[in-house]
């Protein structure tokens, strides 16, 4: 069985309230979900993302075997 990758935008400080949750089977296909929902729901711009802000997202996502 693959593993699943999956991110809650809840588990981010300050998104608490956020129901954003996603799974995907590869970490890239992962990002896209991330970056978009970012970009759609809180009007971020994920090429303004630091590599700070992308260290502390990548620790945020699980991976389930």
């Amino acid at each position: 069985m693959e593993p699943v990758h999956s991110y809650a935008c809840a588990d981010y400080p300050g998104m608490e309230t956020c129901p954003g949750r996603f799974y995907a089977q590869t970490p890239g296909e992962l990002w896209k979900h991330i970056e978009l929902h970012a970009s759609d729901s809180h009007a971020e711009d994920p090429t303004a993302w630091t590599d700070e802000d992308r260290a502390q997202l990548k620790e945020l996502i699980k991976t389930e075997s």
